[in-house]
């Protein structure tokens, strides 16, 4: 372990990195503007669902346009290498506060982009072939630790395999659920169209895609596979791209994995890129090698290590739950499982209190479409739906107001099932980590991980 980390390795690939995050990042905020998707999303909503934990985190109203501006002109600077420090802090905070605002529009590539940027904060990324190292020629440097780039290595390991793991169940392997359902709703498309119609497709899609996810980070690591593992990276991910509308995780994939790619790979991009920049070979190939003082580089590793320890336990804490993991939630999301589940649900709130008022909420009036839809199937934004409502309704002169619900939830094509307690008064239950009692049973097994 001591002759590893005393290994080094050209800084290339980590400027590389961080220039590639940095531009994918900015394209995606920028998009987010183009598209109307900040009012949308963040300012037309009357209420938001916030995670637990993190109630504070809000929408700012019209000021959230200045949070997402920040967020644009902080992928920027990182990407160029322009006051870093402050501008990957001022990233990963500006980035992950939006993905914070709106439990609704939570996606799994989010919440890797926020682990990443926080690895980021850590490591030397701006002190080569950035503006940082030509401003400041003391920095420059175009040797850092092995380690610095193996940590983000380490963190596609993780998302990649552990998403490979999640597919290993019966749903995915032995009913190819739910691409049985979603891979039809595709066959107008050209020349593969035709193909989307047939179950073996929808099989064959299930066990490459897990078979996949469980071994193309090793094979990217590998040096003779390295190659056809990263064709193999582009073609999976645009095809993504094409059937599922899933945003820029797959182009932010296709780039991120130029990590495991030599040294001398990401040199030549550098030269490439330098045709425009037109950088001195004295900046280009300094020979100056970095190091972390001994203290703060053991500081870093205990930290390093305790973080990729939580990574490792995190996503298994679904175990500390009973019940099917795919019809309660508990312990779902944050641990990498990515496009496993198709489920439909409908959801009908009651107010009433003891002195005779009662009420059928209209949901249209309070929630937006999508979040009512994600609303639906999910036991804790129904609770703090719930809550929302009894908080509407004892403004409306209900005393005490109680809250019931009539909901059913369908998982991967089953019929429709209740989903919670309708006799539970979930105005006076309140969320925690522990397990919801009032989520009814499926009585029905998904087998695996």
């Amino acid at each position: 372990m001591n002759s590893y980390f005393l290994k080094t390795t050209h800084t290339a690939p980590l400027a590389i990195y961080r220039i590639a995050i940095g531009l994918m990042l900015f394209i995606s905020i920028l998009r987010f503007w183009i598209k109307g998707w900040i009012y949308e999303l963040y300012i037309k909503p009357l209420h938001f669902f916030s995670f637990y934990g993190f109630e504070f985190v809000k929408p700012l109203g019209n000021y959230t346009y200045v949070l997402f501006f920040v967020c644009a002109i902080a992928a920027l600077m990182v990407a160029f290498g322009l006051f870093y420090r402050t501008a990957i802090v001022m990233l990963f905070f500006s980035f992950t506060y939006i993905e914070l605002m709106d439990r609704t529009t939570y996606l799994n590539h989010y919440y890797f982009m926020s682990l990443v940027l926080f690895i980021l904060i850590f490591l030397p990324a701006h002190r080569y072939f950035s503006i940082d190292a030509k401003r400041r020629p003391s920095i420059l440097s175009d040797q850092i630790p092995q380690w610095n780039i193996d940590v983000l290595k380490l963190m596609m390991v993780i998302l990649y395999f552990y998403a490979g793991l999640a597919k290993i169940n019966s749903d995915w392997l032995l009913s190819a659920l739910p691409l049985k359902i979603w891979l039809p709703s595709r066959n107008d498309l050209p020349i593969i169209g035709t193909l989307l119609s047939y179950q073996a497709t929808a099989f064959l899609f299930s066990w490459f895609g897990c078979l996949y996810d469980l071994t193309i980070a090793f094979l990217l690591w590998n040096r003779r596979t390295r190659l056809l593992a990263y064709l193999t990276v582009v073609v999976f991910h645009v095809l993504t791209a094409i059937l599922f509308p899933i945003g820029m995780f797959p182009y932010v994939m296709i780039v991120a994995a130029l990590i495991f790619f030599s040294a001398d790979f990401h040199l030549r991009i550098i030269d490439f890129l330098n045709k425009l920049f037109k950088c001195p070979p004295t900046f280009i190939r300094p020979n100056v090698r970095f190091t972390f003082k001994p203290a703060v580089q053991k500081v870093m590793l205990i930290g390093f290590a305790l973080f990729f320890l939580v990574q490792l336990i995190f996503p298994f804490r679904y175990m500390l739950y009973p019940g099917e993991l795919f019809w309660t939630e508990e312990g779902y999301r944050f641990s990498w499982r990515v496009m496993l589940m198709e489920k439909a649900g409908y959801a009908q709130f009651t107010i009433k209190d003891a002195t005779g008022n009662f009420a059928v909420a209209n949901n249209n009036e309070f929630l937006t479409v999508l979040q009512e839809k994600m609303m639906s199937t999910q036991s804790d934004m129904i609770l703090q739906y719930a809550h929302i409502l009894r908080d509407y309704y004892a403004k409306k002169g209900f005393k005490s107001p109680q809250v019931y619900v009539d909901s059913y939830v369908a998982l991967n094509g089953r019929g429709g099932k209740v989903f919670i307690n309708p006799h539970v008064d979930l105005a006076k239950e309140s969320d925690s980590f522990s397990t919801k009692m009032w989520i009814l049973p499926m009585n029905d097994e998904i087998e695996g991980f």
